[in-house]
């Protein structure tokens, strides 16, 4: 077959405003052009595409119907690639991967995936989500090109980092917990009862200070949020975590003499991958949206 594009647009034209004289001034060519380039396209196919009646607007035929759609998503895919040599061009990444504590503020996140689809339309996304150091894991073995996670001290140092915000945290228990019917609980009552903390022990990862000689240990804030509605303790959490819909009227927000630091939100890729326009817009973007919740 040898038609072309130009042919496969006119096609569309022709079809979307009913009007071969309408096509050819949309497309500055000459109506005989349009004509002759349509009537050429159906040689090369094989089939008629328009019913043609003198002093009638032309309509699609049965496999002009069929085909239409077909060839606006030739269209598509040529505006695809064209768009993507245009970035490769200007430096930008066809795909960027990225890793996220799970425990991330969903809302921030999402808004900031959706401006990013308006911005860069043709970039592949791979999102993936794990508990702590799961991230830093996938950024190391290069199963990801840019993170989001909560500073802690144990950083490789392949990885660099950037702070983008921060993250409220607080002292909650289950609804039936003992401390739960308490206005007040200080240390020495806090440290009455097991108390739930991050791994690892030498993370020194954000609310990770021991008060009490009882201990758990989960890797995840969710998971740690799951066995305080079973009153298994008390914990220090990021406020978002306990105002998760799944949570609501299951844990009670404790006032305490000291809660931690906010948790530092952190931009993390490895030293030697220089981020690309598309992962430096997001990061950005991310810590704007941060900032509007914080």
């Amino acid at each position: 077959m040898q038609w072309s594009l130009e042919q496969v647009r006119l096609f569309v034209s022709v079809a979307e405003l009913q009007s071969f004289s309408a096509a050819a001034r949309q497309l500055h060519r000459a109506q005989s052009a349009v004509s002759t380039a349509i009537a050429l396209l159906e040689t090369d196919l094989g089939v008629v595409l328009f019913e043609r009646s003198s002093g009638r607007q032309p309509r699609l035929t049965e496999a002009g119907t069929l085909l239409l759609e077909e060839a606006r998503e030739v269209l598509r895919q040529c505006e695809r690639l064209e768009g993507r040599a245009l970035g490769l061009m200007r430096g930008e990444e066809t795909r960027l991967r990225l890793a996220q504590d799970e425990a991330m503020p969903y809302q921030p996140v999402l808004d900031s995936l959706e401006a990013l689809a308006q911005a860069f339309p043709l970039l592949e996304v791979q999102l993936t989500s794990g508990a702590q150091g799961e991230v830093a894991r996938k950024l190391l073995e290069r199963r990801a090109d840019l993170g989001l996670l909560f500073h802690h001290e144990q950083m490789p140092d392949a990885l660099e980092r950037q702070r983008l915000g921060s993250i409220e945290m607080v002292t909650v228990c289950g609804v039936g917990h003992p401390l739960a019917g308490r206005p007040y609980a200080d240390r020495r009552e806090l440290a009455r009862h097991r108390q739930l903390l991050m791994v690892l022990q030498d993370s020194h990862y954000p609310g990770g200070e021991q008060l009490s000689p009882s201990v758990w240990r989960a890797d995840s804030f969710y998971a740690m949020a799951e066995l305080l509605m079973r009153n298994l303790g008390w914990a220090w959490l990021p406020r978002h975590v306990v105002q998760y819909p799944v949570y609501q009227n299951q844990l009670v927000e404790l006032r305490s003499d000291w809660t931690p630091p906010p948790l530092v939100v952190e931009l993390v890729c490895r030293r030697d991958e220089a981020l690309g326009p598309a992962a430096l817009w997001l990061a950005d973007c991310f810590a704007e949206h941060l900032q509007a919740i914080g």
